[in-house]
């Protein structure tokens, strides 16, 4: 497996993309019972397949990834063979952005000393998908954009 196992919950919500999976490998209902059954490592096999395949599908969707803990800020733009990163950054202890109050800290002082900001680019390894599959499991975020979009014409300004 190359990503992860989706878990019970993700499998029942996906109950008919795994039905129509197993179809694809020719595997009806009546033999998918048998194959839990008597062959479970198949059974772990065909889980751990379809698992990938899901992964898969959401990875190559990823456009933007945001990591936010209580000083650090870090938003991703995933492009086809880089990663933009800009990263904000404070030292003051009392701040924490993972707060309704330290986020409204920070939109009220964009432009404070003591907040620093980063700008970084950085190329995947030799598998992209991987690479953003582990920022993901890190504690990183899929999102829309809207915080990377508003800092990088923030920067630009």
């Amino acid at each position: 497996m190359k990503y992860a196992r989706l878990t019970k919950e993700q499998f029942e919500e996906l109950h008919q993309e795994f039905i129509n999976f197993l179809a694809t490998q020719s595997i009806t209902g009546d033999e998918w019972e048998d194959i839990k059954k008597n062959k479970p490592e198949v059974a772990e096999q065909e889980l751990d397949v379809f698992s990938d395949l899901v992964w898969l599908g959401v990875l190559q969707k990823v456009k933007y990834l945001e990591h936010i803990s209580p000083q650090q800020i870090h938003l991703f733009q995933c492009n086809e063979k880089s990663m933009r990163l800009i990263a904000l950054k404070i030292e003051n202890q009392a701040i924490d952005f993972t707060t309704k109050e330290g986020f409204q800290w920070l939109r009220d002082n964009l432009l404070s000393d003591s907040l620093e900001f980063f700008n970084a680019k950085k190329d995947y390894s030799e598998d992209k998908y991987l690479d953003i599959f582990k920022m993901i499991q890190s504690g990183a975020n899929i999102t829309k954009g809207e915080l990377f979009e508003y800092f990088a014409n923030l920067i630009k300004g």
